[in-house]
Parts: structure tokens; C-alpha cells; sequence
């Protein structure tokens, strides 16, 4: 017996973005690893990309996340 369903069908108002055919989905239509979500509304789903960036922007210069040996050569320079 498996340890977790496998969902076929996705929920009314779950929305995906597909990294594969770069288009918003509703229900997860394409396998996990191509997607982003789920969303809530497609306008979200749509600025999955976007918002993923932002994220990136976020964490690339949280000082939080920097070890010592970044730290170091940052202070190197």
C-alpha cells in the first residue's frame, strides 16, 4: 500500500504554472517537477515566474544567509 495518493486531478481553484509549456494550468495537469504552485487565482499562477525571481533576489542578498567564507571573501575584496 502506498504511503501517499497519487492525485490525477487537481482541486477546483488550484492553479499551476508549467515550466515545460510556460502556460497557467488549472489542476496539476504536467508532473510536479514542471510546475510552480499551486495558486490560488491565475493571475498569481501567471506571475509564478516573476515572483520566483523576486524570491531568488530575496534570499541572494539576505545577509542572514551568507556563511563565513562568503562573509570573509566579501571582506577580502
Amino acid at each position: 500500500m502506498p504511503l501517499f495518493k497519487k492525485r490525477t486531478v487537481g482541486k477546483p481553484g488550484e492553479w499551476y504554472y508549467c515550466l515545460e509549456h510556460k502556460k497557467v494550468e488549472e489542476g496539476p495537469d504536467c508532473p510536479g517537477k514542471d510546475r510552480f504552485g499551486p495558486y490560488a487565482t491565475p493571475e498569481e499562477a501567471r506571475r509564478a515566474m516573476e515572483t520566483a525571481a523576486d524570491r531568488n533576489l530575496e534570499w541572494d542578498t539576505d545577509p542572514r544567509w551568507r556563511d563565513k567564507a562568503q562573509q570573509q571573501d566579501a571582506d577580502d575584496e
